[in-house]
């Protein structure tokens, strides 16, 4: 799992039916540098989410097999997944 945040939404004309009751969000991976700063400069992905994330809100996220599998038995056409919501990050101080 990795952290990201949410910049926008993606929406569709016509669905899948098996995705149908969630969104998705067009999420930017942060690493630990960039969670310090509150931005990141990594591509942008598409992840597919029930939770109700925000605009602009960290988020974690599954990609791969990892993000088809609390789905299983059923099928579901995605690559990523957002799995927690984030309300607060606190982060230590790193030594310079």
């Amino acid at each position: 799992m990795r952290l990201g945040r949410t910049i926008g939404t993606v929406t569709l004309v016509e669905p899948h039916p098996t995705v149908r009751g969630g969104v998705f969000r067009v999420v930017v991976p942060l690493g630990a540098g960039d969670l310090a700063r509150g931005d990141g400069a990594a591509e942008p992905l598409v992840a597919w989410d029930d939770l109700g994330a925000g605009d602009d809100q960290v988020v974690g996220f599954s990609e791969g097999g990892e993000a088809a599998q609390p789905f299983r038995p059923l099928d579901k056409p995605i690559d990523a997944y957002v799995a927690l919501l984030i309300d607060r990050l606190d982060i230590a101080p790193q030594p310079t």
